[in-house]
């Protein structure tokens, strides 16, 4: 939907933005008491969230609110995040994006590539941390042999989920700011639009 009158294109709703912060939020904290519990190097930083058995209670809830909220979001653009050929196309000229040099790349819908990439790792991640972390929480339960898998698994979906995070701040800030607007006020500016994602600003003109 446009607002002609102001000069704003809508980019996200309410809700998907409500939705957005809160997995933000909730990861935010899964991922820094998790890596107090990771390393005895890192754990001053469970002084900040309570100290060491505070940080043990709640650092699996901060997962399980993170998984929840990342399934609400899974509902909503799942759909509009499918890879296509233009899609391949663009991530193997995903340099030049971070470059500002996009002339010449496939044009990018809603999502561009690199948006929709980080959308299946952190899905995909989520998945991975959620079981591996349930293993954990109720290790008394489990097998021996799952208990292990875990143990290696979970701190390897953290890190990739960790760095797609980083690359993604990165990216809706220092590289693109107005995108950042886009998730906190929920418009953009047409030109915008058609810079970053002409074929979705298109479509939105024509309804």
């Amino acid at each position: 939907m446009m607002i002609r009158n102001e000069e704003r294109v809508a980019r996200f709703s309410f809700e998907e933005r409500a939705i957005h912060w809160l997995a933000a939020l909730s990861f935010l904290y899964a991922a820094l008491t998790g890596l107090a519990l990771w390393s005895p190097r890192l754990f001053w930083l469970a002084s900040i969230f309570g100290g060491g058995n505070t940080v043990r209670g709640w650092h699996p809830w901060g997962g399980v609110i993170f998984s929840l909220t990342l399934g609400f979001m899974f509902r909503n653009w799942a759909r509009q995040m499918r890879l296509d050929a233009e899609d391949r196309a663009w991530l193997r000229q995903a340099h030049r994006y971070a470059m500002h040099d996009e002339e010449g790349l496939p044009e990018a819908g809603r999502f561009n590539a690199g948006q929709k990439m980080l959308f299946w790792t952190q899905s995909t991640s989520a998945l991975i941390l959620f079981f591996s972390g349930i293993i954990l929480w109720f290790p008394e339960t489990m097998p021996r042999s799952l208990r292990l898998s875990a143990v290696l698994i979970h701190p390897i979906a953290a890190i990739i989920s960790i760095g797609g995070i980083i690359v993604h701040i990165y990216m809706g800030t220092a590289a693109v700011p107005e995108a950042f607007r886009g998730m906190i006020q929920g418009w953009v500016r047409p030109g915008w639009a058609a810079s970053h994602h002409p074929k979705w600003y298109r479509e939105i003109k024509r309804r």
